[in-house]
């Protein structure tokens, strides 16, 4: 049994994709003495990160905050625009897509499953795992839909199971050329804050976040960015809710109070989180995280093993998945560089169990970190006995030497 008090020295090495590292000023900042959620100081608070993270969705319209994981995000997405019985299609991209997918079903919604068509020699039972949405099937299945019996398309921004970012302006095309009434639901839980999302411009009708990833939190709040489409629809939507039911949340967030107890010390590491996104601008922090994954994925494949993502075009800029050759655990590869390097890499999940681990670059991270990461896996690869082509170290350490950081002007300064 492992002791819960157990301490190496020096700092863990947290490189999973989520939860990520928390800055220690945002550690700081949740320290501080809870306050009266009916007073004045938290209503200023309040109004403070409700205003600030509207900025980090890039969104002029209502952004709920929950005390909730972002499983319940999820859900009050789906129950407050939603009646029993509607019919959603929704794309599998990985394991948080299907996830998604089993909330749907037991809220009594009626779900359609896309998945990428095609085969694969890596992971011949999850082919669709390495890839993005494919809007065009999308489209297709709308236009087939001419008494629009689906009410709503879901999908996955940023696929955590597998490292692969789908290019949401597309599936929002797809909906606008099939002329189709179905809202569009993101889940950009882990792409907030790392990739570039644009919830107004990229007309989505809601958008799931939590707190864990991009904004450098404890798990514990998430989000519903929700468009006047969406919040039109709440008014007709049948399905029960109480806990997540937008409206009241609203009326009483416009004076910075919620109508239950909120998450109080985690707002305050929202506050300070929202604070370290403005000041270093949102076009650098995607700037950031492209740079880390382009720094990662050069050791990967100077290793010489796949990548999850078979798409090119659509890596990940907050993690990468890596499969292991056959006959090789990817868990037992990760619990002896856990066990060696007090080193954590996110697991194979789902279809992918066993066959993959993740490398988390997101976050409160640097170039030294991440190559840290990177000489950590490769050591517990050799020690594991997979043969590598190169150093992938060398690799990492000589890309990041090559792409210096370079800052742009803040958009909101």
């Amino acid at each position: 049994m492992i002791p819960l008090d157990f301490h190496p020295t020096g700092r863990h090495f947290l490189q999973i994709p989520g939860p990520s590292p928390v800055p220690d000023r945002i550690l700081r900042a949740m320290s501080l003495p809870t306050i009266d959620h009916r007073g004045p100081e938290f209503g200023a608070l309040g109004l403070k990160v409700l205003k600030g993270i509207k900025d980090v969705f890039q969104t002029k319209h209502p952004v709920i905050i929950y005390p909730a994981s972002g499983t319940g995000a999820w859900e009050a997405a789906l129950s407050n625009t939603l009646s029993p019985g509607d019919h959603v299609l929704m794309y599998e991209t990985g394991h948080f897509a299907t996830l998604w997918n089993r909330v749907a079903t037991r809220l009594g919604l009626s779900v359609e499953f896309l998945t990428w068509p095609g085969d694969d020699a890596e992971l011949p039972n999850a082919a669709g795992w390495r890839h993005g949405v494919q809007a065009a099937l999308i489209e297709e299945r709308l236009r087939q839909d001419t008494q629009h019996r689906i009410k709503a398309v879901c999908v996955v921004h940023n696929e955590t199971s597998t490292g692969v970012t789908s290019d949401i302006p597309a599936v929002r095309r797809a909906i606008d050329a099939a002329q189709h009434p179905a809202l569009l639901m993101v889940d950009s839980i882990s792409g907030l804050g790392c990739a570039d999302f644009r919830h107004d411009e990229w007309g989505v009708d809601v958008t799931v976040s939590g707190s864990q990833k991009g904004l450098m939190l404890p798990p514990g709040i998430s989000f519903n960015a929700i468009s006047p489409r969406a919040l039109q629809a709440s008014q007709q939507a049948k399905l029960p809710r109480s806990f997540f039911a937008w409206d009241e949340i609203i009326d009483m967030n416009a004076t910075g109070y919620w109508p239950y107890t909120p998450n109080t010390n985690l707002l305050y590491g929202l506050s300070e989180a929202l604070d370290m996104l403005q000041d270093e601008g949102l076009d650098n922090v995607f700037a950031r995280h492209q740079r880390w994954g382009e720094g990662v994925r050069a050791a990967v494949n100077a290793w010489g093993l796949p990548i999850q993502c078979a798409d090119p075009e659509v890596y990940s800029p907050v993690l990468t998945g890596v499969i292991t050759p056959q006959g090789i655990n990817a868990d037992d590869v990760r619990r002896l560089i856990h066990e060696r390097f007090d080193l954590s890499l996110g697991t194979g999940l789902g279809k992918a169990k066993g066959r993959m681990f993740r490398m988390g670059h997101l976050g409160d991270s640097n170039d030294l970190t991440l190559l840290a990461m990177v000489a950590g896996v490769e050591m517990g690869l050799k020690l594991s006995g997979v043969k590598l082509q190169q150093s992938g170290i060398h690799a990492a350490m000589d890309y990041f030497a090559a792409h210096p950081v370079r800052r742009v002007l803040n958009r909101a300064a």
